[in-house]
């Protein structure tokens, strides 16, 4: 069982926080690393040029993370803080509501896989084309204007980029620029009526699911976005490389 809002380590030191300290009452199997409400929304930060601060979103009427920088590779923040630790986080699902700014936004997620390779997926908004490289995986990300809700079906994406099983997310790291409202993990995907009230935005939000889909007998790959909701935006097509 997995707590809601705490995060778990795995270290040198085996500690971890912990889960009983804030389970949901409707949902056993979610576990948030950040919402903008925290004292301390997420571990570490870096900013060169740029900011990271906490302004009210007049869409939303509440308080937002807002990380923003003249250059996107100096300006994020990332958990965990040390270097040598890793989150430990076994949910396949990530799940991050995120404001479009209009500006230069990526985001990276560092995974262990059943070969014990760590693998990185790396979403991009300027990025033309995904591309499979041993270590990293590049894609594109298409928002919609205002606030997204972007997921990630983790084991999914292993599998079809390497052809190997998700064990578990060792970090995750958001670069400028955007506004970050909640991150969290899942054992599924939930709607919104499943959904206890600190996981929701309390608005119709543009749900971006980043999946990818091999055709049989040959290299070429396709992934796309669905977008369910109130506001919907069209699919996006890409080719990958490997």
């Amino acid at each position: 069982m997995y707590a809601s809002c705490c995060l778990i380590f795995h270290s040198s030191g085996g500690t971890s926080s912990d889960p009983e300290a804030s389970l949901s009452s409707n949902i056993t199997s979610c576990l948030r690393i950040l919402s903008s409400l925290d004292s301390c929304p997420f571990s570490t930060a870096l900013v060169v040029n740029g900011h990271i601060k906490r302004p009210l979103d007049e869409d939303i009427q509440s308080n937002v993370l807002e990380i923003v920088g003249s250059k996107i590779q100096s300006v994020y923040i990332t958990c965990p803080a040390d270097p040598a630790a890793t989150l430990g986080i076994k949910l396949p699902f990530l799940v991050m509501i995120v404001k479009n700014l209009k500006k230069y936004f990526t985001f990276e997620i560092q995974i262990l896989d059943d070969k014990n390779v760590r693998r990185r997926f790396r979403a991009s908004n300027y990025q033309a084309v995904t591309r499979v490289e041993p270590y990293i995986c590049t894609m594109p990300l298409k928002m919609d204007d205002g606030w997204n809700q972007i997921q990630l079906n983790l084991s999914d994406f292993t599998r079809r980029a390497y052809g190997t099983n998700y064990v578990e997310t060792l970090r995750v790291q958001v670069h400028a620029n955007c506004r970050l409202r909640r991150i969290y993990f899942s054992d599924r995907l939930y709607s919104e009526e499943e959904l206890p009230a600190e996981f929701k935005l309390y608005l119709p939000l543009q749900v971006l699911l980043i999946s990818c889909m091999a055709y049989s007998g040959d290299c070429q790959k396709t992934g796309f976005i669905h977008v369910r909701g109130r506001r919907i935006c069209m699919a996006t097509f890409v080719n990958w490389e490997v």
